[in-house]
């Protein structure tokens, strides 16, 4: 099996295109790939499922413990013709001092060869202490190549090459030039997302495909290989289970934040999940026990949802009728009274006695650690501390009243105001947090239970989409 990580020396090197462009370049040659993603992240791992046509999963030391990131590689890469693995940030970045948690772990851990994508803007011949200095920081780490990306041309091309041939044993697998064509649009949060703009997506694609056709050697790039043992221990996955539930998922190109695993863990569980658009189906889908809202960018398609009125009455009267719910970032600022975005203000479906006002900078971003609270509606019978999850949201909630219930406290992390997060209401739970389904947080398990329990204690009807008085 061919394998390799692709890192970079800092972030916005470029990595998500070189890694597009080599998975559809890798898939158009016959060969099965399966894409993995470190860190908590939704938008990187949709553009490489566009790419490789098959599902990304994420890799992540704090929501999952070392055996949970072995066995998904053991699982999802064994029988596939290659692996890739995209890191975030630079090679050696992340949290911990000591580097325990940074792509260079990762990498070690499952025994990949680092491929490094380096952005080449302004630099020539101080590219060969830079590559030095990488070698010589970690030696347990193996870095296979490099990918110069940015290049100015060729005279450039040939300094670049020159010095990193002359002073270091580091292959150079390919030279991408500089193409204001190749570039994926950003905005607040990063990457614009693929789900959200279509055709444009595979386009890009495309492009970058050709691109990295034509500028990087791939056949060296699938002599990179893995010395990962194969495992049959798959710490990620639980018993399966019989179930008639349906919950209904709202994925369109508003939301689209779910974590493949996530949902594969539903129909592991027998759930039906019927997927809606929240921008034209007028109601939510017949005869569902549960919903799930999870995050995207509700701030930059107010028209599309705002005006779609139907859906958000049924929404509201649904949910207020004791349809059990979650919803996370996006998903929570689509059920409050409206959104303020730039010169725009929308109404949304009004559950939420809140208003969400957008600004300029983060307002929750990174990591988070949660205590649930004696209230939580999953974890009431659960010995549960603390829950490890993340978030990154530039809104707040406003003109709200502050005798919330909620679901967690906040012992880091920003949450809703600092100290909460996880508004109770009827049979909704609603955060800015974003949780994954891992060894230490089966999430998907808890709420499953939920919509379980409320079902046969007669809470919700779905046929007559009422709401009964439990037993």
């Amino acid at each position: 099996m061919s394998a390799f990580y692709l890192s970079a020396a800092h972030k916005s090197s470029g990595k998500t295109m070189v890694s597009m462009g080599l998975s559809a370049a890798i898939k158009a040659r016959g060969l099965s790939l399966q894409t993995f993603k470190k860190g908590p992240d939704y938008i990187d791992p949709i553009w490489l499922e566009l790419a490789s046509g098959e599902a990304c999963y994420n890799l992540d030391f704090y929501t999952s413990t070392n055996d949970y990131i072995h066995s998904q590689l053991s699982h999802y890469g064994t029988g596939k013709d290659v692996v890739l693995v995209e890191g975030n940030k630079g090679l050696h970045d992340g949290v911990a001092l000591d580097g325990s948690d940074s792509n260079a772990a990762l990498a070690k851990l499952l025994r990949l060869p680092v491929i490094l994508v380096l952005d080449t803007v302004g630099i020539t011949r101080g590219i060969a202490p830079l590559l030095s200095g990488y070698q010589a920081f970690d030696e347990d780490v193996e870095i296979a190549g490099v990918i110069l990306n940015k290049v100015g041309g060729s005279r450039h091309c040939s300094k670049l090459i020159n010095a990193i041939e002359h002073y270091t044993d580091i292959p150079v697998l390919g030279a991408i030039g500089r193409d204001a064509e190749l570039a994926l649009c950003e905005r607040h949060l990063g990457l614009v997302p693929g789900n959200e703009i279509g055709d444009e997506a595979y386009q890009l694609i495309e492009r970058w495909r050709d691109r990295v056709d034509r500028e990087v050697d791939i056949a060296r790039v699938l002599t990179c290989e893995t010395s990962h043992p194969a495992s049959t221990e798959l710490a990620f996955q639980q018993t399966t289970t019989e179930s008639n539930l349906r919950i209904a998922v709202a994925r369109d190109a508003v939301f689209g934040f779910y974590y493949p695993g996530d949902l594969e863990r539903f129909r592991a569980l027998g759930v039906t999940l019927i997927d809606f658009d929240t921008t034209v189906d007028l109601k939510l889908p017949k005869n569902i026990d549960g919903l799930l809202i999870g995050g995207g960018f509700p701030e930059t398609n107010l028209h599309k949802i705002s005006r779609n009125e139907s859906l958000l009455i049924d929404i509201k009267a649904k949910i207020e009728s004791g349809l059990p719910t979650y919803a996370e970032c996006g998903g929570l600022m689509y059920l409050c009274r409206n959104i303020q975005y730039k010169d725009q203000s929308r109404a949304m479906v009004g559950v939420i006695p809140a208003d969400v006002a957008m600004h300029d900078k983060p307002q929750g971003r990174g990591y988070v650690k949660l205590k649930p609270t004696d209230i939580h509606p999953w974890c009431q019978h659960q010995a549960i501390s603390s829950i490890q999850a993340h978030e990154f949201h530039y809104s707040s909630l406003i003109n709200y009243d502050e005798s919330f219930d909620f679901a967690y406290r906040v012992d880091r992390g920003q949450g809703i105001d600092g100290n909460n997060d996880g508004i109770i209401m009827y049979n909704l739970l609603a955060s800015y947090c974003h949780l994954r389904q891992t060894d230490l947080c089966p999430w998907v398990d808890q709420f499953v239970n939920f919509v379980s329990l409320c079902k046969s204690k007669n809470q919700y009807d779905n046929n007559q989409q009422e709401c009964r008085q439990s037993n």
